[in-house]
């Protein structure tokens, strides 16, 4: 099955890896090309991870493009946007919401509540951010079995392999 779909699948039948990455990380891959998280890009290309988003995480991330700071402009932006929706899926409505009732951490950056909440409702296993908010809430979400939050650097394909 092709790696983007909602059910991918590896060669032995065993789901695909979900992992979710901030707009920071995805700056770092696709506007930056930071060679700390060439890995990522590799894993996420080679299909060992699908990396998930919403259309609330998606948003932000078409609103960072227009940031006067960063080193794109209007001819740029497609192309930048473009790599983003070839190797993120955004998933339907349905797939990426959580009830009022679910036990999620609160993130002191309300702006990054959506990336939690993305993480546990795809039921990702990665989280990576660079966001300290988001980094200091690794420990109760890897403790209570949700998914692990990582800066891009530290995380490896070979976790993909020891899960």
């Amino acid at each position: 099955m092709h790696a983007q779909g909602a059910s991918a699948m590896t060669r032995l039948d065993r789901p695909v890896p979900r992992i979710v990455l901030d707009t920071n990380v995805c700056l770092d891959l696709f506007v930056f090309r930071d060679p700390l998280c060439s890995h990522l890009l590799a894993a996420m290309r080679s299909g060992a991870v699908q990396a998930v988003t919403r259309e609330d995480c998606r948003d932000e991330w078409r609103r960072v493009l227009h940031y006067p700071q960063l080193p794109i402009d209007d001819q740029l932006r497609p192309t930048v946007s473009d790599a983003f929706d070839a190797l993120i899926q955004l998933l339907p409505p349905e797939a990426s919401a959580i009830g009022d009732d679910t036990c999620l951490p609160r993130c002191g950056d309300p702006d990054d509540q959506k990336f939690l909440e993305l993480a546990f409702a795809s039921q990702a296993r990665w989280l990576l951010s660079k966001d300290k908010e988001l980094l200091k809430l690794d420990r109760r979400t890897s403790n209570t079995g949700l998914f692990s939050i990582r800066l891009p650097q530290l995380w490896s394909v070979s976790d993909v392999r020891s899960n």
